[in-house]
C-alpha cells in the first residue's frame, strides 16, 4: 500500500527556481507549485495543504501580505518563508506576519527539507502543550487559539507572548510596565500594551483579558 505524502504549496514565481525546487522537494512531498501570490492564496485557503513555502516577492500579492491574510481567514498551515531579503527586520517582518520560519536565499535543499520537517512537528496540534483560558485553548508553539463554534485563531508573536505571560499567571495581575518589561521593547510605551490587549479581545473574545481598574491586567477566568 503506497503511503500517502504530506501535501506542500510552492509559491515561488522564479521560472527557474521554482520549478526546480518543486521537483526536489517532490521527492518527499506532493507539490503544488503556485507562480501567483492572489492564486497561492486562494489555493492555501482551499487546498488542505500540510505546508506552505512562500517567496516574499510575488506578483499580485507579496508573500507577507499573504501570510497575514491566511492567518486573518484561520488558516493555521505551517509556512516557511523563501526570499533574498535576510535582514534581522525582514525576518521579523515575517515572522510577525504569522510564519513559522524564514530561510534566505541562496539556501541548500537539505537545509529546506530540515526546516519543513521541523515546523511540521513543532506545529502538530497533538503534540503542543496547551493552557486553557476560558473556552478557550491556547497553543503557544503553534501562537493559536481556539473555541468551539469560533475556529481557530492565529496570533502575532507579540500577541502571544502578552497572552501567554499572563495565562502562566493566572492568579496574578500584572501592572503596564511589567508587561512591557517582559514582552515589549525599550522604546514602546504602556499605550501598546492596552493596543495589543485590544487585539487579542478583538481576535478571540473580551474576557480573555481582564482589566483590573487602577492595577493593569490579568488573564480571564479560568
Amino acid at each position: 500500500m503506497t503511503e500517502t505524502r504530506p501535501r506542500l504549496l510552492l509559491a515561488e514565481d522564479d521560472p527557474q527556481l521554482g520549478p526546480i525546487t518543486a521537483q526536489v522537494l517532490g521527492e518527499s512531498y506532493d507539490v503544488r507549485l503556485e507562480v501567483d501570490g492572489a492564486d497561492a492564496f486562494e489555493a492555501a485557503r482551499h487546498g488542505g495543504f500540510d505546508v506552505l513555502v512562500i517567496d516574499r516577492r510575488l506578483p499580485s500579492l507579496d508573500g507577507v501580505a499573504l501570510i497575514e491574510r491566511l492567518r486573518a481567514a484561520s488558516v493555521t498551515t505551517p509556512a516557511l518563508i523563501l526570499t533574498a531579503l535576510g535582514t534581522v527586520q525582514d525576518k521579523v517582518t515575517g515572522l510577525d506576519a504569522g510564519a513559522n520560519d524564514y530561510l534566505v536565499k541562496p539556501f541548500e535543499f537539505d537545509e529546506l527539507f530540515a526546516r519543513l520537517r521541523a515546523i511540521r512537528r513543532t506545529t502538530t496540534p497533538e503534540e503542543e502543550p496547551t493552557l486553557s483560558i476560558g473556552a478557550w485553548t491556547f497553543a503557544p508553539g503553534s501562537r493559536t487559539m481556539k473555541a468551539s463554534g469560533s475556529g481557530r485563531k492565529v496570533l502575532t508573536e507579540r500577541e502571544t507572548e502578552l497572552l501567554h505571560l499572563l495565562a502562566a499567571h493566572p492568579e496574578r495581575t500584572f501592572t503596564r510596565e511589567e508587561i512591557l518589561d517582559a514582552v515589549f521593547d525599550s522604546t514602546d510605551t504602556p499605550g501598546t500594551v492596552d493596543t495589543y490587549v485590544h487585539y487579542l479581545r478583538k481576535k478571540t473574545a473580551s474576557d480573555v483579558v481582564t482589566t483590573v481598574r487602577g492595577r493593569g491586567y490579568r488573564v480571564g477566568a479560568p
